[in-house]
C-alpha cells in the first residue's frame, strides 16, 4: 500500500472507496469524498483497509 493507491474501508454500515494519502506504522490516512464533504481525511488502522 502506497500513496495514490485506491482502497476500500468501512464507514457505518457501508464500505467507501478512497484514495491513500500517508501510510504509517499502523494507521492510513484515507481522502475521500463523502455527499457533503468532499475530499475529507478518514484515519483509519491499516488491518480495517482493503
Amino acid at each position: 500500500m502506497t500513496k495514490g493507491d485506491k482502497v476500500t474501508f468501512p464507514f457505518g454500515k457501508k464500505t467507501m472507496e478512497g484514495i491513500v494519502e500517508q501510510v504509517n506504522q499502523k494507521t492510513v490516512y484515507i481522502k475521500a469524498d463523502f455527499p457533503k464533504d468532499k475530499g475529507k481525511m478518514v484515519v483509519r488502522k491499516i488491518k480495517d483497509v482493503k
